[in-house]
């Protein structure tokens, strides 16, 4: 071969190496980067190409979907009673992308995960149509109603586990919205979603409530405080008086004292009395008593200051914080910069109910292949123990002693033995605003221990003192856990 041939066969030779490099260049380590870039329509188009798979409760599905005209998209989501089911499905939607469950497991419900590799090459051989998989929740479908349609207009949110596996039974927030609406690609669509932002409506009806907003948790932190009293040694005995003067005066102040609501009998109020009567001065002691690392240390132990809370869907971190010795009393009582999740306290209630071990809550049971086949099962796994037993049933004895003679009376269910603990958190500029409405709760039987629940209600009219809890929050408290208790017989 002449030296010019020579030249020009390096030449196409460099070319084709090249070519070769740049081709797996683009298809092993850029490749997920182009699949996943927002301008690279044909992801979206393959996404509606078929009929998603659907979201299943109690084995129904409440998710569907149907055709569509939205050009290169054949098919768009449906839902069933969206507004209800929203706060756990979230949205997928043909101009607006996903979230919570639809975009966690958009693989398995477009059919396109690894893990269906086998039922996408048997539709290959038989010329079937790509299927998307299923995904099985361990929601409750009569006490996701009994929470949403007790939450009624209020704002609001409910929470409720199985404490012996940590099993979401419910998750439910008001006021809500219909993921149907914007769930295609049509000028409609688009005034739906937009009307949902939080700058055009200051309700925030896409705002998940239950998982992703926190607020002072109020009185139904006292649970924790009473907790970690029992668990450092601080107090053994629930019904001996507490060294706590009537008024106390917050540590390193001239003289603010911490009040309770009202004329209760809280001067020396054992534990038992105090939580009954939710006393302030009792609770904030034990907090400025304590300290605040191991405060903080035992709010730790039942899910606060914890950033990776996943349900699969993540909850926004519950806080409580680190503070100097007279607002670490005040957080002991829920305030100051105390925050928790409306999922955060039914996690309190739920390790108090299990006998001190905190269950890693979730809401996802199975993903199922489309030929029925299991490709994923949640085996429950435990988070923490925040308590003894010993002292689980401790404080399980005076959180039903608020039910059966406290500010918790209307969460009674008969023949049913209900814990509970009421709060009223103050809320705004030197408490301005109406205050927020809690409620936490768990019911028990001769079978087990089948749920804890934790109700928030943002606003209300009632009167500012720790009974409002008890008025607003705790009836709907009581119908979720009935719901449940009739699933059980």
């Amino acid at each position: 071969m002449n030296k010019p041939l020579r030249r020009v066969a390096i030449f196409c030779g460099l070319l084709v190496l090249a070519l070769l490099v740049r081709v797996n260049w683009v298809q092993f380590v850029q490749g997920d980067e182009l699949k996943n870039d927002p301008h690279n329509r044909r992801v979206a188009i393959e996404r509606y190409s078929t009929p998603r798979g659907n979201i299943i409760v109690d084995g129904k599905a409440v998710t569907g979907s149907t055709t569509t005209d939205s050009g290169d998209f054949k098919y768009k989501r449906t839902y069933k009673n969206g507004k209800m089911w929203a706060p756990v499905t979230g949205y997928a939607s043909q101009a607006f992308d996903a979230n919570q469950l639809e975009k966690l497991n958009d693989g398995i419900l477009t059919g396109t995960d690894d893990r269906l590799f086998f039922s996408r090459t048997v539709d290959m051989f038989t010329g079937s149509k790509q299927k998307g998989g299923n995904v099985v929740t361990t929601l409750d479908a009569k006490a996701q109603k009994a929470a949403f349609d007790g939450l009624g207009n209020s704002k609001g949110a409910v929470a409720a586990i199985n404490p012996e596996t940590g099993a979401i039974l419910a998750l439910a927030s008001t006021p809500s919205y219909d993921p149907s609406t914007f769930a295609g690609m049509s000028d409609k669509d688009a005034k739906a979603y937009n009307g949902l932002q939080k700058k055009n409506n200051p309700d925030e009806p896409m705002l998940n409530r239950a998982l992703r907003q926190t607020y002072p948790p109020g009185s139904t932190f006292k649970v924790v405080t009473a907790s970690a009293a029992l668990e450092n040694g601080l107090y053994n005995d629930v019904d001996a008086d507490t060294r706590s003067p009537l008024p106390y005066t917050l540590p390193d102040t001239s003289g603010v004292e911490l009040k309770n609501e009202g004329s209760i009998p809280c001067e020396n109020a054992s534990l038992r009395q105090a939580l009954r009567y939710s006393c302030n001065t009792v609770f904030g002691k034990i907090s400025a008593d304590l300290g605040n690392k191991k405060m903080k240390a035992e709010a730790e132990k039942f899910g606060f200051d914890n950033a990776k809370i996943d349900t699969p869907v993540r909850a926004a971190e519950s806080i409580y914080p680190t503070d100097n010795r007279p607002q670490n009393a005040m957080a002991g009582i829920g305030q100051a910069s105390n925050r928790a999740t409306p999922l955060q306290m039914a996690m309190v209630a739920s390790a108090v109910a299990n006998g001190g071990k905190l269950m890693k809550p979730y809401m996802v049971d199975q993903l199922v292949a489309p030929n029925l086949n299991v490709v994923q099962q949640h085996t429950p796994q435990e988070m923490s123990r925040p308590l003894s037993p010993e002292n689980a049933q401790k404080v399980q004895s005076i959180m039903e002693t608020v039910v059966k003679e406290g500010t918790g009376t209307n969460a009674q269910i008969p023949g049913v033995i209900v814990g509970g603990k009421t709060g009223t958190a103050q809320h705004g500029e030197n408490n301005k605003d109406n205050p927020y409405a809690w409620f936490i709760s768990y019911a028990k039987t001769d079978k087990g221990t089948p749920v804890a629940v934790a109700v928030v209600i943002e606003g209300s009219d009632t009167l500012r003192n720790d009974i409002a809890g008890g008025k607003l929050a705790a009836p709907i408290a009581k119908r979720v856990m009935e719901a449940v208790l009739e699933g059980e017989k």
